[in-house]
């Protein structure tokens, strides 16, 4: 049945490519969102005051939606540095060097530890959880800090972060700006990010050997200051705490069993979503709450404050351009009319559901298409090196054409998903990339340059693998 479009509907769309415009000459995105939210509430509400409100409304609304996964990386991070503190990191990644006995073995070894590490302890943390404790070894036996950096790259920010199968951030994000179960967005990403994965992975590594053998390799070595790293706030303010030897290998044992004893609880209590993101908060809690007042001793109680402190500063300055964002991206939703009550046209499904609709009316569409236009949007998306904020556009937009072609909804969010990390969660975008950069000591721009055509080739057969899976 056709829906009749109103000027909610076209303000909307408006609006969409202004974002999209902006994300391309890399400018920020928050004003044209609040005033996007501020036009729609004019004309659903027709009043000054119910407009202004609805600015705070939506935020509001966003930031509750956006909650649990706030603080599920506001939590890891503040457990994150507790372990950096004590030292607990070195002594969990120590028995793993002694297999780091070849460049490749390097490449590989850190890559996979970073991944395994990444998807429980998020990206961020988990490179300086691994990379201070894995580079010497790495560089030791000849692989490039270049090298190293680009493998934490693509397994963490890349892989790790695209899938997000423990934390569960991302796919909660898309699958709820798609309107789709969280499960069906995991599920549909899985053969995604393997396809990308590995052609990433294998392509970065086997251009590192061919330039290393023709002599055109680069190290970019450099000073980077200024890391943004979760870990590098406040490290400067906080000496090394001493535990004994013994305590802190029973520890760096416990930690790694209790997260382990959480994904099996996932598999047979069915835990998904929140829910499984809940039993991860709640172990990171108390793993931070033990380690604090064992290495603390009397002032245990103050420092499990100040940890937590320092983990939710750290998961609000990361979300807080994604909200104005997330914010009218919701709109497109059940949030319109939680908002600004049911004043859409009779027979709306929600303003995205209804742009859908409207399109396979009057556009030709099919799966090939709705798959590049996704990976492409992903892509955009990602150029403000926030894959989180880019993660938020694809969803409706996958949801749009999945309305058109009458199929692929999960599919075509997955890929938005993935395209989006995968440019600007960490692998492309030079000012995302400073972490990795500083903790290895090279230069993000030359790190960049590096990841830049596997990435595009990952991109690509992802791509067409998504037409053939829809």
């Amino acid at each position: 049945m056709s829906i009749q479009l109103s000027a909610v509907h076209w303000v909307y769309l408006v609006f969409i490519v202004f974002i999209m415009t902006l994300l391309i000459r890399r400018r920020d995105t928050t004003m044209i969102c609040v005033t996007g939210i501020f036009a729609l509430g004019l004309l659903a509400t027709s009043t000054l005051s119910g407009s202004v409100s609805g600015i705070f409304n939506s935020f509001v609304y966003a930031t509750k939606e956006l909650m649990s996964t706030i603080m599920i990386i506001s939590i890891i991070v503040a457990m994150s540095r507790i372990l950096m503190v004590t030292g607990i990191n070195e002594t969990m990644v120590a028995p793993l060097t002694r297999f780091l006995r070849t460049p490749a073995m390097a490449y590989w070894g850190i890559g996979l530890i970073m991944m395994v590490t990444s998807l429980f302890f998020w990206p961020s943390p988990a490179v300086a959880l691994v990379g201070a404790v894995l580079l010497p070894v790495a560089v030791r036996v000849g692989l490039p800090a270049l090298g190293a950096a680009m493998a934490m790259n693509l397994f963490g920010h890349g892989i790790a972060l695209s899938g997000d199968y423990i934390i569960q951030g991302a796919p909660k994000l898309t699958a709820d700006a798609a309107g789709l179960p969280v499960s069906s967005v995991m599920e549909a990403s899985l053969p995604l990010v393997i396809v990308m994965g590995l052609v990433t992975t294998v392509t970065a590594f086997w251009m590192m050997r061919r330039d290393q053998r023709n002599g055109t390799w680069r190290d970019g070595l450099v000073s980077v200051k200024g890391s943004s790293g979760p870990l590098s706030a406040g490290a400067e303010d906080t000496a090394p705490v001493l535990m004994s030897p013994g305590l802190k290998k029973g520890l760096a044992i416990a930690i790694p069993l209790l997260f382990l004893l959480d994904v099996v609880a996932m598999f047979i209590l069915d835990l998904q979503g929140g829910d499984a993101t809940a039993l991860v908060g709640g172990t990171a809690v108390l793993i931070l709450i033990t380690i604090t007042l064992l290495a603390h001793h009397n002032q245990g109680l103050e420092k499990i404050t100040s940890y937590l402190i320092e983990g939710f500063v750290f998961g609000f300055k990361v979300f807080g351009p994604v909200i104005p964002i997330a914010a009218f991206f919701y709109l497109g939703d059940s949030a319109f009319t939680e908002l600004f009550g049911n004043t859409l046209p009779g027979g709306s499904h929600g303003i995205v559901n209804d742009l859908g609709v409207a399109l396979a009316d009057h556009v030709p569409l099919n799966g090939a298409v709705g798959a590049v236009t996704l990976t492409a949007i992903g892509a955009i998306t990602g150029l403000d090196g926030s894959g989180f904020s880019g993660i938020l556009l694809v969803g409706p937009i996958a949801q749009m054409f999945a309305a058109a072609i009458h199929s692929g909804a999960a599919t075509l969010t997955a890929l938005g998903q993935v395209a989006a990390i995968w440019v600007g969660g960490g692998t492309l975008i030079p000012w995302a990339l400073i972490p990795a950069a500083a903790i290895c000591g090279v230069s993000p721009f030359e790190l960049a340059r590096r990841n830049l055509k596997p990435v595009l080739l990952g991109l690509s057969a992802t791509t067409i693998v998504a037409m053939f899976l829809m």
